[in-house]
């Protein structure tokens, strides 16, 4: 929306995760910011990631909607959650080499421990390239048993620094 003010929106650093990890040395290192009710990631994919020639892979598109979807979880809600489901649109194929800027909201999260996003991919003409939504569920700390205790408290800190 104009007049939208953008907020730089702090990660963690030193972490693996592929598309928002810093220490991830082929990962995508994207970084977040708030513009409104939404959280963006402004990129422009390079041959590495491309499928067909000078197509972005559909593989990375979906990681870039996952993701901008989940950072806008994390910043609105502040709670730990998986991915339980998204459903994507391609409505034009995503060039390499383009500037995109990818968006997530938090639709509806009323429905208990589900929580409803969508996300969106466009270039900075406005250009509608892929439109998704996804589906949540918020999980209770103690039951990320796989997740790290060093991960799980980063995270706790990081939802109280949050904007």
């Amino acid at each position: 929306m104009p007049g939208d003010k953008r907020i730089d929106i702090e990660k963690l650093q030193g972490y693996n995760c592929f598309a928002c990890g810093t220490a991830n040395p082929i990962g995508l290192n994207l970084q977040f910011y708030r513009l409104g009710n939404a959280v963006c990631s402004d990129i422009t994919l390079n041959k590495n990631y491309e499928g067909w020639q000078n197509m972005a892979h559909g593989g990375i598109i979906s990681t870039l909607l996952d993701e901008v979807m989940s950072w806008a979880i994390v910043y609105f809600r502040r709670t730990f959650f998986v991915t339980r489901k998204m459903d994507m649109k391609y409505v034009r194929p995503v060039l390499i080499g383009i500037p995109l800027t990818v968006k997530g909201r938090v639709l509806d999260s009323s429905k208990g421990s589900k929580i409803e996003a969508s996300g969106e991919i466009r270039d900075h003409e406005g250009r509608l390239f892929v439109k998704s939504t996804g589906q949540f569920v918020e999980v209770p700390r103690e039951s990320l048993s796989s997740v790290p205790e060093r991960l799980k408290k980063d995270m706790l800190s990081l939802f109280g620094r949050l904007g």
